[in-house]
């Protein structure tokens, strides 16, 4: 342990990194201290983890006093009244509301949702080869069309609609927000006894979940309200309604948990298409690979189905690789311990705040060798640790370390994983990505490897890049099955 300046603790050398990632400084100091190790911010123990084994030999293997989250004054109280599934303590209250989570996303429900993954991404397609400049609208795109249509039966049909502005706003907001040491009341709770009209921090939390509270209320009171009218389809949203009994929550706390599932769920498929495309730029011969692959098991005449998933381990390798290397929640959303503990001679106590820190995992030497370097190899053949046959069935992200461990796995990933792998697929298969090229110069410009937003869930900032269709005949199975989508997604669903 170290323990850093008085009271405050190493708070203060969190953001030294000269990058200004705390999960950077994260990794320095496991370099130093080792794979697990302890430091003191404001009187609390933060016990960081740097190997996927500690992980799971704690957060998942001893779930029952790993799996409570931090009461962080901000995020937790003043921005939701303690509501947000997220940031729920481990208890009875968190269980009802993961009985429902697990209800509309598990393996199952979501393989009943991969025709929809279909038409969504066929329509992000067409529309990324004509334009992609707006390849973040257009993943954003995607991610929201699919979570609204999932949890409130709203069809999406530009991306611009307000529903996708005021959501993707409101999440950006929360993941803001809830950054580690954001803001000062977080690791000084006694703020808390300041009047509102003293504290910023009060009236601005107090403000965002007026407009949260109303966004997903309203979102609820629409679903209610066609179910009435007898013209309501499936959704999330319906099933709650329907159940209400079965599930034993409040109003409101059903209302947050369906409005978190868009937060599980979004926030982490664009993310991650935003990286494919970046490291398909940085390493065109994995492109090449990838499209060979394709090539042979699809053909020329259509897009990737997810049937095609089975033989395509190269595809899986790339994008577990991808997220491998830009983990979303970089430097993972802590656990909290709910009694002492030991783990191989090493005390944790009661209430220590457990950190597992993504990015040191996802470049741990000892199981990824050569970590800095992008290798969807490692998945595919028998020298490397990660390695697992069948081919047919790995590499997956079946409780990859970027979706979290243990019982807190984020309750979106079997979705996520299924729109990832379609999205870098269908892109592959229809398009050529390459480094842009300045216009005054002609020499390519190489975007850079890490230039990451600074949240609890992270993207790569805008990049330069060139994208254009294989084919003419390619581009034309793209139009069809994009004018295809569009007709079935209007014919079955309502436009917000």
């Amino acid at each position: 342990m170290f323990s850093g300046l008085p009271f405050i603790g190493s708070v203060l050398d969190l953001n030294k990194h000269p990058t200004g990632y705390f999960w950077f400084q994260f990794t320095e100091w496991g370099r130093e201290h080792g794979p697990i190790y302890q430091y003191k911010a404001f009187g609390k123990t933060n016990v960081v983890i740097a190997t996927e084994k500690i992980s799971n030999d704690l957060l998942r293997e001893r779930g029952d006093i790993y799996s409570s989250r931090e009461n962080l004054p901000m995020a937790s109280q003043l921005l939701s009244d303690n509501k947000k599934a997220l940031f729920l303590p481990y208890g009875d209250e968190w269980r009802r509301v993961r009985k429902l989570q697990h209800h509309v996303t598990q393996v199952n429900a979501a393989k009943s949702y991969q025709p929809l993954q279909m038409h969504a991404s066929a329509r992000m397609l067409q529309d990324l080869i004509q334009d992609p400049s707006q390849y973040t609208l257009l993943f954003q795109r995607y991610a929201s069309a699919l979570i609204l249509r999932l949890t409130y039966g709203i069809n999406i049909e530009t991306g611009n609609e307000d529903i996708v502005r005021l959501m993707y706003a409101n999440q950006h907001n929360v993941e803001r927000v809830s950054t580690p040491g954001k803001y000062l009341v977080d690791v000084l709770p006694i703020l808390m006894y300041l009047p509102t009209w003293m504290a910023p921090f009060k009236q601005e939390a107090a403000a965002h979940r007026k407009r949260e509270v109303s966004l997903f209320s309203r979102l609820v009171d629409d679903v209610q309200k066609d179910i009435e009218k007898g013209k309501a389809g499936p959704s999330f949203t319906r099933t709650w309604l329907e159940n209400k009994e079965k599930y034993a929550l409040s109003d409101l706390q059903g209302t947050y948990v369906l409005g978190g599932l868009y937060s599980a769920a979004a926030s982490t498929t664009a993310s991650l298409a935003m990286s494919f495309v970046l490291m398909m730029v940085l390493n065109p011969d994995w492109l090449a690979k990838l499209q060979a692959e394709l090539d042979s098991v699809v053909g020329e005449h259509r897009l990737p189905e997810f049937d095609d998933l089975p033989r395509l381990p190269i595809l899986r390798a790339v994008v577990k690789e991808v997220a491998r290397m830009r983990p979303v929640t970089a430097g993972g959303i802590s656990h909290k311990t709910t009694q002492d503990d030991v783990y191989n001679g090493y005390f944790i106590p009661k209430g220590s705040i457990v950190h597992a820190n993504q990015w040191a995992i996802h470049y741990d030497p000892e199981l990824y060798p050569q970590p800095e370097t992008f290798n969807p190899d490692r998945w595919l053949r028998s020298e490397f640790p990660t390695f697992r046959e069948p081919l047919s069935q790995y590499p997956n992200m079946n409780n990859f370390s970027v979706f979290g461990f243990g019982r807190r796995l984020c309750p979106g990933a079997h979705i996520a994983e299924r729109s990832i792998y379609i999205i870098a697929s269908r892109i592959a298969w229809a398009c050529n990505i390459s480094k842009a090229k300045d216009p005054s110069t002609g020499r390519e410009i190489t975007p850079p490897e890490y230039d990451y937003v600074k949240a609890l869930n992270t993207e790569p900032h805008r990049f330069p890049f060139e994208l254009t269709t294989r084919s003419p005949e390619r581009r034309e199975v793209v139009n069809r099955a994009a004018q295809e989508a569009t007709e079935e997604l209007r014919r079955t669903t309502v436009v917000a």
